[in-house]
């Protein structure tokens, strides 16, 4: 069976987990995160208004290394952008099992590198399951307010696990 409490996270879930709930604190429930160098940088960069910076910024508890992560297989540079090559990269590196991507390219190719993948609804459903208060609802509403994009299959999925009504296709 996987560790599942040391993961390696890339951007998107960052940035979505702190639309969602206002912060990172929930990541806290993993042993460790990681953050590799490259995902650091583009959290750093920002988007608009540099949503998602300060929270990433005051979260120290983040493992957040300082060093290029190396031997990027090219296949991962082709394929995915460098936040996600880096994240998966990094795991294979570190003997580490589980990484958090949302984008689907990313999973796809997690997934064929033997990595187990969750993603920022795969960390909330954790965190539910685990027992921290959530309203799954609110916290997709917030996501999507912040411009996050998703499907209505995950959305309907997300509720259906916490026992709320799924949306109207």
């Amino acid at each position: 069976m996987p560790d599942t409490q040391v993961l390696v996270i890339n951007t998107a879930p960052l940035i979505a987990l702190d639309a969602a709930l206002g912060d990172l604190s929930i990541l806290r429930m993993y042993d460790r995160v990681r953050v590799p160098r490259e995902v650091c940088q583009e959290m750093l960069v920002g988007g608009p208004g540099q949503f998602a910076v300060a929270a990433f910024e005051t979260a120290n508890w983040l493992q957040k290394n300082a060093a290029p992560v190396n031997n990027i297989a090219a296949v991962l540079l082709n394929s995915l952008d460098i936040g996600e090559g880096a994240v998966i990269q990094f795991a294979l590196n570190q003997n580490i099992q589980t990484v958090c991507i949302d984008e689907i390219a990313g999973r796809r190719m997690a997934r064929l590198h033997g990595l187990t993948v969750t993603g920022s609804i795969g960390v909330l459903l954790r965190a539910w399951r685990a027992g921290y208060n959530i309203s799954m609802r609110d916290a997709l509403d917030r996501m999507r307010n912040r411009g996050i994009w998703l499907s209505a299959r995950v959305v309907n999925f997300a509720l259906a696990q916490t026992g709320e009504h799924p949306i109207k296709p």
